[in-house]
Formats: structure tokens, C-alpha cells, sequence
């Protein structure tokens, strides 16, 4: 696969959500990945194929015989990166920690994904997304006022705090050692990046223009003109309004001359009740129609299958569908050095002796690996 990454290796040695993401983001971008399942594939299986390992090889190991570790050992000293997501401390008892591999390449970058980070009183506990966003105060942020926190897909923590902020890490990293000519340790701790996203929050609670309380703020749902509306016959818009052009657009366009100022906040309970029941008076629809390249920041809210078949996101192939699935394409997007578009996931093990082959390993190495069981 072409891309910028093209040329740069990368062990994965399989997990579950953020690591398996952040691998399928270096091999959307040309990386040449090898994935390291444990036989069998994960205990935590979902319906469907596993688009988080597209674009990369499977090959089964079992890491708990030392066959195994010697191979991976052996691969780590033509890699460029390791990148793994098991809890502090699990790697080194394999004898693949970061110590063990920089022995042998003192280049590799050796990137840890976690919820909780390497060190911390709460280093070995067990967690998933909606835990660290939790403790972060993400989660606590989102939702209506006076209901329970609404868990934001899995998108805060995982994806966004864990998986985006260990690729810039990683890719960081790399720049770096390509003046220093050595490698390093990134620690990607999910609750580091998910509390990194929260820093405009952090700015507007210093201003004194965010509390802490839910539904009540520029961004949260609190502001009228940013917020989520029911249509008729069911569907939503979502209005962004925030500058006071597009909001005296919207006052246009729904034609409500006497609506109360967009910041008097004391009248932002009526200015809410009339929008509601402005846009109880069309479909969703009907309402995209009318604001259709208007400079009004109101769109319709589209369902996952709506989204693939929009206008824009259709002309820019924002979806692709590889053997039959729908799935993202690769992003972001380069002038000169393009990514291919993925190819599916493998079946775990699929590709064990080829991919190891091609990792430099010989017939004679793959014989002793399987005689051991390893593989």
C-alpha cells in the first residue's frame, strides 16, 4: 500500500479499541503492519468483520512460549515501531518489554497504549472508554441538564485520547530519532489525551464562561442556538450558530424577527421554545432543503447509513466499500503521496507463514516455530 508511511514497520501486538485503531491508522497511511494475534483472536468479539484490522497481515502467535518471544524479538530488530496496549507490566513478564526490544534496536520506538498510563496509583486497573472519560470530567460534560451523563460512543477516550494522541506520538517520535538516531518509549495513557481534548474547557472555566453543570454552556446543549432539534415526522437538525452572522441568519431564514437576542442568556429558555417550535413545522428534510447553502450553520442529523449516501460525502468518498462492507476511507488525505483503499480484514492467523516470511524469517525458522507450537 502507497502513502507517507510507506517504508516505516510496525509490530502490533494485538489488542482490543484504541490499539487495533491506531495500527489500522499507520496501515491506512502506507505502514507496513504486522499483526500479532494470540491464537484464536480476541475473547471480546463483536458481529461483523473486524474493520480495525484491515489493511495488514494476521499472524498467530502464542507469546507465552518463548519460541514465540524469541521470534518477535528477532522482528523487532528490522521494525521502526512496537506498538502494544496490554496493562503496565504484562510485556515485561513476556520478556517483550521495552527494555528487552531497545537491547536489540535501539531505533525502535516502543509505544504503550493505556487507560490509565504506566505509573499512578491506578496503573493496574482494569477500565474501558466510558471509566476514563469518567474520571476526566468528559463525560460528566456531556448530556441534558438534570438527566444522567450520556456515554459519547466510545469516541472521547479510546479513539480520541488513546488511539489519535498514541499516532502523534509515535509519529512524533519518529521524527525525532531521525536527528537523534535513537528511539523511545511513548506512553499513551487514554485519560493523558482525553484530558488534552478538555483544554478549551479548561480555558473557559478559568474565564469564568463555563460551569459545571451539564446542559448549561456554550457547547453543551446550554446555548439554544447550539443544540439539537426535533422535526416533524421524526429526524433532527443540529444548529451551530455560534457567530452572529450565521445566527442572524437563522433568524432570516425561520423568518423570527422578534426573537430574543441570541446572548441574552435570561431569555435563552423562550428563545429555546420558539426554535422548537419553528422546526416542529417542516421535516428534516424539508428543513435541509431550506438551508441548503444558506450561511446559517443548519444541517440535518443523518443515521450512519444516511451519511454514506449524502451528496458531499458521496462526491469526496468519505466511504468506501471494500468487498462488499461499508467502511471510512483513510484520512487524512495527501496530494503527492495517496493511500490505496484497504483491504478487508484478515481471519486471525490467516497469513501466519507469509507474513513472517516476509518479515525475513526462513522456511527453517517457521518449521522449529511450529514444531514449538508457537505459531
Amino acid at each position: 500500500m502507497p502513502g507517507p508511511l510507506q517504508g516505516v514497520r510496525v509490530i502490533e501486538l494485538a489488542g482490543i479499541g484504541p490499539g487495533p485503531f491506531a495500527c489500522m491508522l499507520l496501515a491506512d497511511l502506507g505502514a507496513d503492519v504486522l499483526r500479532i494475534d494470540r491464537p484464536g483472536g480476541s475473547a471480546l468479539r463483536l458481529n461483523g468483520p473486524d474493520l480495525l484490522a484491515r489493511g495488514r497481515p494476521s499472524v498467530a502467535m502464542n507469546l507465552k512460549s518463548p519460541a514465540a518471544v524469541a521470534a518477535v524479538l528477532h522482528l523487532v530488530e528490522s521494525a521502526d515501531v512496537l506498538l502494544e496496549g496490554n496493562r503496565p507490566g504484562v510485556t515485561e513478564r513476556l520478556g517483550l518489554g521495552p527494555d528487552a526490544c531497545l537491547e536489540r534496536n535501539p531505533r525502535l520506538v516502543y509505544a504503550r497504549m493505556t487507560g490509565w498510563g504506566q505509573d499512578g496509583p491506578w496503573a493496574s486497573y482494569v477500565g474501558h472508554d466510558i471509566n476514563y472519560a469518567g474520571l476526566t470530567g468528559a463525560l460528566a460534560a456531556i448530556g441534558e441538564p438534570g438527566r444522567k451523563p450520556v456515554p459519547p460512543l466510545n469516541l472521547v477516550a479510546d479513539f480520541g485520547g488513546g488511539a489519535l494522541y498514541c499516532v502523534v506520538g509515535v509519529l512524533a517520535a519518529l521524527t525525532e530519532r531521525a536527528t537523534s538516531g535513537q528511539g523511545q518509549v511513548v506512553d499513551a495513557a487514554m485519560v493523558d489525551g482525553a484530558t488534552s481534548l478538555m483544554t478549551m474547557f479548561y480555558a473557559m472555566a478559568a474565564g469564568g464562561a463555563w460551569q459545571d453543570r451539564r446542559g448549561s454552556n456554550l457547547l453543551d446543549g446550554g446555548a439554544p442556538f447550539y443544540d439539537t432539534y426535533a422535526c416533524a415526522e421524526g429526524g433532527y437538525v443540529a444548529v451551530g450558530a455560534l457567530e452572529p452572522q450565521f445566527w442572524a441568519e437563522v433568524v432570516a431564514v425561520l423568518a423570527l424577527p422578534d426573537a430574543p437576542g441570541q446572548w441574552d442568556v435570561a431569555q435563552w429558555p423562550a428563545l429555546r421554545d420558539l426554535l422548537a417550535a419553528t422546526f416542529l413545522t417542516k421535516t428534516r428534510d424539508e428543513w435541509a432543503t431550506v438551508f441548503e447553502g444558506r450561511p446559517a450553520c443548519v444541517t440535518p442529523v443523518l443515521s450512519l447509513t444516511e451519511a454514506r449516501s449524502h451528496p458531499h460525502l458521496s462526491e469526496r468518498a468519505v466511504t468506501v466499500e471494500v468487498d462488499g462492507v461499508p467502511q471510512p476511507a483513510p484520512a487524512p488525505r495527501f496530494s503527492r503521496t495517496p493511500a490505496d483503499a484497504p483491504t478487508s480484514p484478515p481471519d486471525v492467523g490467516a497469513d501466519t507463514r507469509t507474513a513472517l516470511s516476509a518479515w525475513g524469517l526462513s522456511a527453517d525458522e517457521l518449521e522449529a516455530l511450529a514444531t514449538a507450537n508457537a505459531i
